[in-house]
């Protein structure tokens, strides 16, 4: 059998990631270019800053992946690219380049869906089983997805207003804590107790549905009030009590789908899937199926991931032409 090899790129947001994938699940190279540094000042990404600094290092990042992974582009079987969602002139940055060089070394081109990425790198740690269900969690997405096979994605819950990891952004950011905030609330909220006691929005209704936005206005009142009024907060107890209130609510919703779609694993994927403290609450209270967690390295965002995703839809036979276009508000209910 012929090996098969991959090139995949991602530029969704602040990350410009490019990977090469051989065969089915064989990551060769994953190289990526973080932004976090020159973002760390404003405390979250800026659209235009992310574009700039894509286009400033993405032939590098091609460079260094061909290399790394020890091929030449004229070994390669097809290029992938994220198309949606995301920050549009992010994505134009990484379609351009994708589509460039699909056509100059005429080769097919993959459109790969962001979530569908954060999904299937899941596929690094164990091959996945069907039917599946997923949650997603990072910043700029919570959502439940079912799986019935490859490539048949549909949401049955998501949020209503701000993403988990965004969420984890903004109280960081209130507390003065270094962007992004998520690892560093995790580290603290161990060494803390739940004594604020947040609100648990929605977690007593049937619905899959998710709410952080009542949580993020509680824990934002609770500590402008203790500052007007000069009273001190525990910063590791306010990091504990705002991350019990996240896990009770992803742990209630998740049990729910789980109750209501029977699945032979659980997949949970995404930035937020890295935060030690929902691996734990997972491995405590999920035993009845198979928890499969990404590899931390491919929890953020990351060129592997697109490259897991491209080889199901490669084996689909999902190509797109070369007029393919960014999706910044891409849906995750898709058959194609």
């Amino acid at each position: 059998m012929t090996d098969r090899y991959i090139l995949a790129v991602e530029s969704s947001c602040d990350e410009t990631s490019v990977a090469v994938l051989k065969n089915d699940n064989q990551l060769l190279s994953n190289i990526i270019a973080s932004q976090v540094d020159s973002h760390k000042r404003f405390g979250g990404v800026v659209p235009e800053v992310a574009s700039r600094h894509h286009v400033e290092v993405i032939t590098t990042c091609f460079e260094d992946a061909l290399q790394e992974a020890k091929i030449s582009a004229d070994d390669l079987d097809a290029v992938a690219v994220t198309y949606g969602p995301g920050l549009v002139g992010a994505l134009l940055v990484g379609i351009a380049a994708a589509k460039a060089f699909a056509w100059a070394h005429s080769i097919p081109l993959i459109p790969v869906n962001h979530m569908a990425g954060h999904l299937m790198a899941a596929r690094q740690e164990k091959e996945l089983e069907y039917p599946l269900m997923a949650l997603l969690v990072s910043g700029g997405h919570t959502e439940l997805v079912y799986v019935s096979e490859p490539g048949h994605y549909h949401i049955v819950g998501e949020t209503r207003d701000d993403a988990v990891g965004e969420a984890y952004d903004k109280v960081g950011r209130v507390m003065c804590l270094t962007y992004p905030a998520g690892r560093e609330i995790d580290q603290l909220a161990h060494k803390g107790e739940d004594t604020y006691n947040f609100p648990r929005a929605m977690i007593k209704d049937d619905h899959l549905e998710f709410s952080f936005s009542g949580l993020k206005s509680a824990f934002i009142n609770l500590h402008h009030n203790a500052e007007q009024k000069g009273e001190d907060l525990v910063l590791e107890d306010l990091c504990a009590s705002f991350q019990a209130a996240v896990l009770d609510i992803l742990m209630a919703k998740t049990k729910k789908a789980l109750a209501q779609y029977p699945v032979k694993m659980l997949v949970v994927a995404g930035g937020v899937a890295a935060n030690q403290g929902l691996r734990e609450r997972l491995a405590q209270e999920i035993t009845e199926i198979p928890v499969i967690i990404p590899p931390l390295r491919l929890c953020g965002d990351n060129a592997g991931m697109i490259a897991l995703a491209a080889a199901i839809e490669y084996d689909l036979g999902h190509f797109a032409k070369l007029d393919l276009n960014a999706k910044p508000s891409l849906a995750f209910t898709y058959n194609n």
